[in-house]
């Protein structure tokens, strides 16, 4: 491949991944002091216009329009990793709203996130592919671009749509947003889980992405080297619906079986079908169809376990409401580190692998199953149980340990001030007749 072909697609990639944990941490902290809805309405916005200029973007060479591409798939990366504490954070205090389901919480904040995600994977080849089925092969500059353009519809319809939401219950009632947030207290309380989180999550995304290298494996066993442009799309299409599965029938599991369960679970079942694929690699090599639904599967496996239920932690349970979208954030944002250091450590690490040997290929399989066996012991032994309305029974406790280190919550809440005559006392009657049951579970 051109040297600067590849230049190019390297740098697209890597300014996404930049743009994005920028947008995590940036977005953690005015999700947190300015509001979800706010943050959440800017972070809408700034996908919709950067989209739209990555679809109309243009220059007097090619290398000035991909220029262009980049600098905008770097904005555009702001605005997605803004969603990430301001959506998860809201979608997650929004399960604990009264008349939402107790024994329905997990699965709404799985399907309202990260399912939602998973179904954009396939989507992403699916537009561009009927594109290019209605205009062809011969307008391909109106493919992309109309790709792009599509793109930017659902985060314009979200712009309308987040104009009319309100903010969850448990920020109305929580939030710091207009006193300081006591970081240190916080983090002497949870770093223990935010360091467990993070962790899994940086090892969920440093395998993850680099196993999409192994699209081109089944791809090229099924249509040979250099096929059509349409097989390479539906194909594509194909093996990134592997994800939805996982997704969705996992989300049911995180209620059944509680989300700690679920995710040792799966890590657990992802390792066995990883071990079995490293194994029996070479038999699957020359039967591409058994190799596509094996490999399927384990992806599934992985949605089951940290792929839903890691950012379900994150958001539930490893802080409180007055600083949850930035410790969200921290932890989104070791994800998307993995992502980036295994996307170029993965082909560094294969190569020292033996050469002509089948480790050279299958080599990922065994790494990904070890460290699938390592995440679910983090979880075993570092992860709490979350039950039912768990950030309720946190935020709780957490005014307790404010008030036990002299703290003054009296400001807590978004319509609070500072000294108002509520002092200490900022619970509600549902909350003060809680707050026995649950000051026994202080640690």
């Amino acid at each position: 491949m051109d040297p600067a072909k590849t230049e190019n697609r390297s740098l697209l990639g890597s300014m996404g991944f930049a743009g994005m944990v920028i947008g995590m941490i940036a977005f953690g902290y005015i999700s947190d002091k300015l509001g979800r809805k706010p943050g959440m309405f800017l972070t809408t916005a700034i996908i919709f216009v950067f989209m739209i200029l990555m679809a109309a973007s243009s220059g007097p060479t090619p290398q000035v329009l991909i220029n262009c591409l980049i600098a905008f798939r770097f904005l555009v990366g702001i605005g997605i990793g803004g969603e990430y504490p301001c959506g998860s954070t809201a979608a997650a205090e929004s399960t604990e709203n009264p008349g939402v389901k107790k024994t329905h919480q997990q699965r709404y904040f799985v399907w309202a996130t990260h399912f939602i995600i998973d179904m954009g994977f396939p989507v992403a080849w699916l537009v561009p592919l009927i594109l290019l089925w209605i205009f062809g092969e011969g307008h391909l500059r109106v493919v992309w671009r109309g790709a792009l353009a599509l793109g930017a519809i659902p985060p314009l319809l979200l712009l309308f749509v987040r104009i009319f939401m309100e903010e969850p219950e448990a920020y109305k009632k929580n939030s710091m947003k207009h006193v300081k947030i006591p970081y240190w207290l916080i983090i002497k309380r949870y770093w223990p889980k935010l360091i467990a989180v993070s962790f899994c999550w940086f090892i969920y995304d440093w395998i993850t992405y680099p196993f999409g290298m192994y699209a081109d494996t089944i791809t090229e066993g099924a249509i040979g080297k250099n096929p059509p442009l349409y097989q390479v799309l539906g194909w594509g299409c194909l093996i990134n619906a592997f994800y939805c599965p996982g997704a969705f029938i996992g989300a049911f599991l995180s209620d059944w079986l509680g989300p700690k369960r679920c995710m040792i679970f799966g890590l657990v079942m992802q390792a066995i079908f990883g071990f079995a694929l490293s194994g029996a690699y070479s038999y699957f090599k020359k039967r591409i169809v058994g190799f596509a639904i094996f490999y399927g599967i384990f992806l599934c496996w992985g949605e089951v376990g940290p792929g839903n239920n890691v950012p379900l932690f994150a958001a539930k349970a490893i802080g409180p409401t007055a600083a949850r979208a930035q410790i969200y954030s921290i932890a989104a944002a070791s994800g998307k580190v993995g992502a980036f250091i295994g996307t170029y450590t993965f082909p560094h690490i294969m190569a020292r692998f033996p050469a002509d040997s089948i480790l050279q290929e299958n080599g990922i399989f065994y790494i990904g199953s070890g460290l699938a066996v390592l995440s679910a012991l983090v979880a075993f032994f570092f992860f709490p149980d979350i039950k039912p309305d768990a950030m309720a029974d946190e935020d709780v406790l957490f005014r307790e340990y404010l008030i036990e280190n002299g703290v003054d919550v009296s400001g807590m809440g978004i319509s609070r001030r500072p000294g108002s005559p509520t002092s200490e006392h900022t619970f509600d009657e549902k909350d003060d007749a809680k707050a026995p049951e649950v000051a026994v579970q202080k640690v």
